[in-house]
């Protein structure tokens, strides 16, 4: 019995007004078919935006008592049902249990912060030349609409509508079509915990429509987005100059292995960061410089350890990488495997699977691959793939290391792999990133920590998580003179 899921717009479930639906297939196995979902248009959004603008002015008039519990006890709630949807995640998405438990029990902690943030919405007052009171206060901005990637669809975005809600705001919210089930239990979770009903709609369906439809809205305050820099740009172009906008976008992520390093633990770093969550993490590691003396052990001890990485379904036991989300994304990531072959690279790995093993044989499944010898200005080098694939060459000094790692139109996370304190401190004053990680791998990140990237990575206009920094975004502030 195929199951059929509904937009919530306004305070009701209802299917897309034009009653057209698309699938959501589980990527392990595309024969199994998830779901139904509404295939939205313009219309939707437009009732959607109008459900939500008249709902927000009463959630911004309750006291931040009232919006900091429902976000606490939406936080008990999504506890409690971490593991189920959890499931429900590796089903949609193919990530491994183990990654999808990660995610699913980190919302809790996010909704929490947020809940926290909403006590801590604090004015200030001034001094004045005259005999009047100067103080500020902040309000919410009005409508926000979010729209979310596939790749992490609960953390995303519950880092989005946490501080969005906080703030007194109305959510129009808009999960990617790849991830359509994630989204509809995040306002399921929230509407349990006592939400207004009319605060936050969900709508469903293909970015090219509802994207569109959103961005082309008079009635949108605030747009977040986190996506390919292609979109963002597309987005920025169409919004209205008064509607304030937060881009998070793509990402070359290098790592940079210095001659002290220890090579376990720069191997360790390289995988965990290009290789988990299959790759698809705007944060991944796609990029490695490597010390000379060192580069061709480890090289050797790379491609022996990701040969060696068992790809599978992630409900698997054992299994440490699970398979591409879509059809597109292994296609992409095998022509970038067949490009890197082309442009005279060694290419260890990068074989689809599905076509190798009777047992993957329905879903998006390829070994994670190793290319080492490719000239900087190759494709592989300079082009976001998002999958399983790094490239690795050798660097002279730590002027080329900062050079190479810069050199990219994206300017994201960066990770240094030494020993050496002035080392550290040079390459995080000097790089071009927005995040710096040291000894540790370039995914992962504090949930409390301002999250955001340089040059193409960003608009720089907000940063995506954290505390007070974030609030900036969802609330604005005015500023009263009290004379006597």
């Amino acid at each position: 019995m195929i199951e059929r899921h509904l937009n919530y717009i306004a305070g009701e479930w209802q299917p897309a007004f034009g009653g057209t639906t698309f699938e959501d297939r589980n990527p392990a196995d595309e024969r199994d078919l998830i779901g139904l979902f509404p295939d939205s248009d313009a219309a939707d959004v437009t009732a959607a935006i109008s459900g939500v603008s008249a709902a927000w002015p009463a959630w911004a008039a309750q006291s931040p008592e009232v919006r900091a519990d429902v976000l606490f006890r939406a936080a008990d709630i999504m506890a409690r049902r971490a593991d189920e949807i959890a499931t429900e995640l590796t089903r949609e998405e193919g990530k491994t249990l183990t990654e999808a438990r990660n995610e699913a029990r980190r919302i809790a902690a996010n909704f929490r912060l947020y809940a926290g943030e909403a006590l801590r919405l604090n004015g200030e007052t001034y001094p004045s030349d005259s005999a009047q009171l100067v103080l500020s206060l902040r309000q919410p901005v009005g409508v926000v609409a979010v729209i979310t990637p596939w790749n992490f669809p609960l953390s995303m975005a519950a880092r989005k509508l946490g501080p969005a809600l906080a703030a007194g705001n109305g959510v129009v919210f808009k999960p990617s079509e790849i991830t359509p089930l994630m989204g509809q239990r995040l306002v399921e979770v929230l509407l349990e915990a006592g939400l207004p009903p009319k605060l936050v709609a969900l709508v469903q369906g293909k970015g090219a429509k509802v994207g569109q439809a959103i961005t082309a809205s008079a009635g949108v305050d605030a747009l977040t987005f986190t996506g390919s820099y292609a979109v963002g740009r597309q987005i920025a172009a169409s919004l209205s100059t008064d509607t304030r906008v937060q881009l998070e976008m793509g990402g070359k992520n290098a790592t940079v292995v210095l001659v002290d390093a220890a090579i376990d633990k720069a191997v360790a770093t390289i995988e965990r960061g290009a290789f988990g969550l299959t790759g698809q993490a705007c944060t991944g590691t796609s990029r490695v410089l490597v010390a000379r003396p060192l580069y061709a052990e480890l090289v050797a001890r790379l491609e022996k350890s990701a040969s060696a990485i068992k790809v599978g379904p992630g409900m698997a036991e054992g299994v440490q990488m699970g398979p591409l989300a879509t059809r597109v994304q292994y296609d992409k990531v095998l022509a970038y495997v067949g490009i890197a072959r082309e442009e005279g690279g060694r290419v260890v790995g990068g074989d689809a699977l599905r076509e190798a093993d009777s047992n993957l044989a329905h879903g998006y499944f390829v070994r994670p691959a190793v290319v080492s010898d490719l000239p900087e200005t190759s494709r592989l080098w300079r082009e976001e793939i998002f999958g399983p694939v790094v490239a690795v060459r050798p660097i002279d000094s730590l002027d080329e290391a900062i050079k190479l790692a810069d050199d990219t139109e994206y300017g994201l996370a960066v990770s240094l792999v030494t020993g050496d304190l002035p080392s550290v401190l040079r390459f995080a004053r000097e790089t071009q990133h927005g995040i710096v990680k040291v000894n540790s791998p370039t995914t992962g990140v504090s949930l409390n920590a301002p999250f955001g990237g340089l040059k193409h990575s960003s608009n720089q206009a907000a940063k995506e998580q954290g505390g007070a920094s974030v609030m900036d975004f969802y609330s604005r502030i005015k500023s009263i003179y009290l004379g006597a």
